[in-house]
Formats: structure tokens, sequence, C-alpha cells
């Protein structure tokens, strides 16, 4: 999918005025740059909203200086999830400005001026071992424009927890449950709202738990209707598929 006219002529008038060098312009035109080892999407924002997102794990350190330069030629914002310790420390040394979570194993640049957050993701966690998981959705949702709420420990094993959560919960336009163990929390709450609840399954749990598996199947076996099942650990999947359901919200607002 190629830039459309408009945008063309935009990035021609950009190459002109030395804005844009002759491989810049070229990633422009082709919708994507070619560095060797990988082709970096740069028109990912313009179809899908947000730019391409970097996972960092089973990459080496430089390689991953060397996307983030690429990207931050063409985006003021870049993601990388799954970034070990090296990563942070290759990342920071050529960008001093680029910030990192340790729990939700996070980097990121992000130059664009500030911005009112929109509508409101519900964000729970079953148990504090879900936490990084968890986290790594909320730093996803929140690039990508989105309010987020969050209500951790809030598991199954104490329901009154989350019942003094319940007006809140109601508020959000789409919910994000994570939980490991047997899963259950998602089912829960998928029967107390008329959100769209996306769960989460965690590797999170004793042998029986199978490395997340035993969540997984609970999540996809719920009698709940409104339940969303994504895969292990991906808390960037649901934090990008709830700020998309965020935006229709505000899109609906304003229509």
């Amino acid at each position: 999918m190629k830039p459309n006219n408009e945008d063309l002529r935009d990035q021609l008038r950009r190459f002109q005025s030395g804005d844009l060098d002759e491989e810049q312009i070229l990633a422009k035109i082709q919708g994507y740059q070619d560095l060797g080892f990988a082709k970096l999407d740069h028109d990912r924002h313009r179809r899908c909203g947000f730019p391409e997102v970097v996972y960092a794990q089973g990459k080496e350190p430089a390689d991953l200086v060397h996307i983030f330069e690429a990207l931050t030629s063409h985006s003021d914002c870049v993601l990388a999830t799954r970034a070990g310790a090296a990563h942070v420390e290759a990342v920071q040394e050529r960008f001093p400005e680029a910030r990192h979570d340790a729990r939700a194993r996070a980097l990121w640049i992000d130059k664009r001026p500030a911005e009112e957050s929109i509508g409101l993701i519900g964000l729970l966690a079953a148990g504090t071992s879900d936490l990084p998981v968890a986290e790594e959705a909320r730093i996803t949702a929140e690039l990508m424009g989105a309010k987020v709420s969050c209500h951790y420990d809030v598991g199954v094993a104490g329901l009154h927890r989350l019942l003094d959560q319940y007006d809140q919960l109601r508020r959000a336009r789409v919910l994000i449950v994570v939980a490991g163990m047997e899963g259950a929390l998602p089912s829960v709450v998928g029967g107390l709202v008329d959100r769209p609840v996306l769960a989460v399954p965690t590797s999170v749990g004793y042998g029986a738990a199978f490395g997340g598996i035993a969540a997984l199947l609970g999540m996809l076996n719920s009698c709940a209707p409104g339940v969303s099942v994504l895969s292990i650990d991906n808390g960037f999947g649901a934090g990008h598929l709830a700020a998309l359901i965020n935006r229709l919200g505000e899109s609906d607002l304003e229509s």
C-alpha cells in the first residue's frame, strides 16, 4: 500500500528543501526501508494508526540501535518491546532521551507534543505477578493516545476486591484483563459489564499451569459473552487492540 498523490507531493517538496535525503525519500515512496537485516515498514502509521513496533528479544543490541536510528528519522514515536538490559544500554547510549520501563521491558522514544489522552481503557491484573504483562499493555495503549485506568491485584481469590471497582469498570470503553493460574478473571469481568473484554493469559502459575496454557484454555472456553483472547503474555497486543477500540469510541462521539 503506497502513499497517495498528496503524500508523494509533500515528500517530494521535503526532499527538494533538503528535509529528506535520498534514502529517506526512497523509503517513503517504497513504504519500507531495507537495512539488509530488516525491512522497516515506515508506512505502518498511515495504514494502521501507529508506527511499526519492534520486538527486541532475540535481536543484537547493535541491530536494535540501527533500527531506532532508521525509525526515528521517519517517526517521532518509536517503541520496542521485550527489551533486555543490553538493548537498553545500547539504545540509551545512542539516544539518551530513550525511556525504559524495566518491569514491562519496554523501551521507547516519544518526541511528540503532549496531548490530552482520549477515552478510557480499564486495565485489570489478577495478581502482582501479572504486572509485567499488564504494564506492557498500559505503556502501549498510552503511547497510542489512550487514557488508562489500572486496577491491579483484583483476582478471583478475593472477589470483593474486584467488586469494589465495579463502577469504575463500567466507565471504560474497553477492558483488558490479565491473569495467570487458572485464568478465571476475564469470565467474571465479562459477566459484569457491557464492554469488550480483552483477556490476556500469563505464564504465571505452578506446574499444572503449563506456562500459561491452562489460563489460555480457560479463557478460550469462557462462558461469558464479549470476551476475546490474546496469546500468552501478549500485553503489547492487548494494549494495541484496546487503543484501536478506544479510538472507535472517540470517532462515534465526533460523528
